[in-house]
Order: C-alpha cells, then sequence, then structure tokens
C-alpha cells in the first residue's frame, strides 16, 4: 500500500504525538489508517469518535471527521452522529477502561442495538493515562497503583461480553500481529451492523514495569508467546488455555440493523 495514503490520513500538525515511545497504540492507529484507505473510504464521510486516555488521543491524530468526548461516553455521541447520517462510516476508538468502566453500558447497549458501528477496543489492562489505576480488565495477581498487593477481581473478557451482548462481529487480535489488526478492522468495518474489535496491547510505562514487562519489546515478545489462534484454542483443554490469549473472529453474523430498523419506524409513523 502506498505510504503517501496512509500518510495523508495523518494530522501532522500535532505531532509528536503524546504516546510513550514504544506504546502500541501506534501500531493500532496505523493499522485503522490502512483499512480506510484499503477499503478506499472518504475522509469526508468518516467519523471517528473517542472519549479519554491515551487511546482516545487517536482521533486528534486521524485526518476525518473526528469527535474527542467525554469519558466513557463515546459510543453514545457515536450513535447520535450514525443514527442523523446513517451513510457515514462510523468509527469508535476506545481504551478498555473508557469502554468496559465507565462506558460499560453504552458499550452493551450498542452491541444489543447492532448499530453499525465499529468499536476499536484498545486493551491494555490499565489506565494508563491517569495513574496506573486497576481497569475491569487487569489480570487477577497483577500490580497497579489501586492494586498494590495484586488484583483480585476477575477481568471481564472483552470478546465473550461483546459476543453475550449481540454484536454482529467480534474479534481479538493484539498489537505483535499488525497485519491481521488490519484484516479485522476492515472486516468490522465492512460489516452491516455493530462491530467490536479488542486489540490487545500494553502499558509498560504504568503496567509493564511493575508486572515483569519493563520493555516495549518485553510486551511484544509476551503477546507472540501466549496468543494462541481460535482454531487451535477449539482443540485445547482448560488447562492448556490458562493464560494464553485466544486470537480470531469470534462472531460474525447477519442480523438487522438498528438504522435501518429506525427508518422503518419512522415511514410507520409518518404513514399515520
Amino acid at each position: 500500500m502506498p505510504s503517501a495514503e496512509v500518510f495523508s490520513w495523518l494530522r501532522t500538525r500535532f505531532m509528536p504525538h503524546i504516546w510513550c515511545p514504544g506504546c502500541g497504540h501506534g501500531i493500532i492507529m496505523h493499522a485503522l489508517i490502512r483499512a480506510l484507505v484499503g477499503l478506499k473510504k472518504d475522509k469526508t464521510q468518516t467519523v471517528v469518535a473517542s472519549g479519554i486516555g491515551c487511546s482516545s488521543r487517536m482521533a486528534g491524530y486521524i485526518d476525518a471527521c473526528t469527535l474527542h468526548s467525554t469519558h466513557g461516553r463515546s459510543l453514545a455521541f457515536a450513535t447520535g452522529i450514525k443514527l442523523h447520517k446513517p451513510s457515514l462510516t462510523v468509527v469508535d476508538v476506545m481504551g478498555d477502561g473508557d469502554c468496559s468502566a465507565i462506558g460499560g453500558n453504552h458499550f452493551i447497549h450498542a452491541c444489543r442495538r447492532n448499530i453499525d458501528i465499529t468499536a476499536i477496543i484498545m486493551n491494555n489492562n490499565i489506565y494508563g493515562m491517569t495513574g496506573g489505576q486497576a481497569s475491569p480488565t487487569t489480570p487477577a495477581g497483577a500490580w497497579a497503583s489501586t492494586t498494590p498487593y495484586g488484583a483480585i477481581d476477575p477481568p471481564f473478557d472483552i470478546c465473550r461480553l461483546a459476543e453475550g451482548a449481540g454484536a454482529s462481529y467480534v474479534a481479538r487480535t493484539t498489537i505483535a500481529n499488525p497485519k491481521q489488526a488490519e484484516t479485522f478492522i476492515m472486516n468490522g468495518i465492512k460489516k452491516k451492523g455493530f462491530a467490536v474489535i479488542e486489540v490487545v496491547t500494553h502499558c509498560h510505562t504504568q503496567f509493564g514495569r511493575k508486572n515483569d514487562r519493563r520493555l516495549p519489546l518485553d510486551n511484544y515478545n509476551y503477546f507472540k508467546a501466549v496468543s494462541v489462534p481460535l482454531t487451535k484454542a477449539k482443540t485445547m483443554t482448560p488447562e492448556e488455555l490458562a493464560g494464553k490469549l485466544v486470537c480470531g473472529e469470534f462472531v460474525n453474523k447477519d442480523v438487522p440493523e438498528y438504522t435501518e430498523q429506525y427508518d422503518k419506524v419512522i415511514e410507520k409513523a409518518q404513514r399515520r
């Protein structure tokens, strides 16, 4: 893919970015832009929404129609945009805390409605921007500033949560497989309905330094070591899967999309 096309989607006036050197968010942003370019999306017809957090700065760096909203509420804003103009391509970028903690209610109902939005969840298991607090995906036993003796809350499985809530497309990968991330994001954008792509990444600054993965490369190698393709995972026992990251497409189904259903309600109301 010509680098000039990818480069054209960046707001270079906001560079250098705020992310720490080695942060995986840049890998995810590049995968998203490559997906948008590969799908030949029009920047004037593409919306990237975000909430608050390191991951949410991504909306500011992408040269499209962008919205940097409030913490945990980006899906509510994105829903309003999609309802107002369903022809737009709407992508919502979120962190694990932004999505599954303060924004958890919006997340499950966006899945339930199956509105045509692509949600990219950058899961680094921590609140990276605000002090290293534990998030709903912090692994049991892991150190965080709010769990100095190890987290005891069982972590959310974002993909299972999305599947159970009704999303029409659900997939997981890691920053160690950027090509797969690009493919899953493309598939999610093409899907008519609510698509969830969880990209497991790292915060070596707030999480890695206290959890034996101090360097960006340590995290990259860790993801490579523990990732298991979904097809292989289906043949493994629960004991064998302990501590592994299962990656693949978990859900890809066709169910009624929300804005299309809403248009039918409007038509019915106008006939009365």
